[in-house]
């Protein structure tokens, strides 16, 4: 007998909310330092886009990270990377980064805009497992060609930036929270599900246009006079700009995307469920371990002598 799928409720929506981080730069925050089990295995998502160079320009500069992994997700302008590993690099629009920060790594992240002064992209903080806190630090650039991107037959756009769906393997591998990473664009009026594996914990954010996620495979409510694209389009509780969507389990995410279609990112991983122990950019297990991270960036032994 077959079961047949159930579609993800959505549990919470909020907005992502204004802050300043680095030496001075200006950004959305959709969650972090706050109760970090809801979103485990996940620390921090930040939306760093600005139309300003004045409010961005002055950058992340060196900083130390310890007990996590970074994925940062370019759309417009550049940042050029430095790290106590020697890297360097340029991320320019639709490229990825990764790293990991493990034992403990020093880096700097300075953002420019493009022809017209903007600048946008993301960044996700995945946590480390308890055994792999002290792996040795890792970096990795991946282009923006080199991410898979399928267009389905009813105008669906998506990116594979990290794990396997759709047939398509993203080239952003070995993070040990082992996410599904998706960068989605669903065309005005278009209701769209979306597989997720029902062990995982998911969310959304929608950063273009609006759609409605809340059990869209039975939209209820007001509906839109006329039919774009041929159809009926739910306007009732839509998600819009900088919205943060966490779901519950489920088989799979629905969409019903709005007037102006829906973009967002899909984000899933396996939870860790291990006590956490963070301050700033470090995140342990125990205070224990915190504070000795703490001491080792006073003393000068932070960075870890490579194997």
């Amino acid at each position: 007998m077959s079961i047949s799928p159930t579609t993800r409720p959505v549990v919470e929506e909020s907005r992502a909310r204004p802050t300043m981080e680095g030496a001075g730069v200006f950004l959305h925050r959709a969650f972090g330092f706050d109760s970090p089990e809801k979103m485990d295995p996940f620390l921090l998502f930040d939306d760093f886009r600005n139309e300003n160079p004045a409010d961005f320009l002055r950058g992340f500069p060196w900083h130390p990270h310890r007990g996590i992994e970074t994925i940062t997700y370019v759309l417009a302008g550049t940042v050029d990377h430095g790290d106590s590993l020697g890297n360097r690099g340029t991320l320019g629009a639709g490229d990825v980064q990764w790293m990991t920060a493990g034992s403990g790594i020093l880096h700097q992240e300075m953002p420019k805009g493009n022809a017209k002064g903007q600048m946008h992209g993301f960044q996700l903080w995945a946590n480390l497992p308890g055994h792999l806190k002290m792996t040795a630090p890792r970096y990795q650039d991946v282009k923006s060609a080199d991410i898979p991107e399928i267009i389905d037959d009813d105008g669906t756009v998506l990116r594979v930036i990290v794990g396997n769906y759709w047939g398509k393997t993203g080239p952003v591998d070995g993070i040990a929270a082992d996410p599904l990473y998706l960068d989605i664009s669903v065309p005005p009026g278009k209701r769209k599900s979306f597989k997720i594996d029902t062990y995982r914990r998911a969310f959304a954010y929608v950063f273009a246009g609006a759609g409605n996620f809340r059990d869209a495979s039975r939209p209820e409510g007001v509906l839109l006079e006329k039919e774009v694209m041929g159809e009926e389009v739910n306007i009732r509780d839509l998600s819009g700009n900088r919205t943060l969507i966490r779901f519950g389990t489920g088989d799979d995410v629905t969409v019903q995307a709005g007037p102006e279609g829906v973009r967002f990112l899909l984000i899933s991983g396996a939870p860790i469920e291990e006590p956490i122990a963070w301050h700033g950019p470090i995140v342990m297990n125990t205070r224990d371990e915190l504070m000795q991270a703490m001491a080792e960036l006073r003393n000068g032994t932070f960075i870890k002598p490579a194997h």
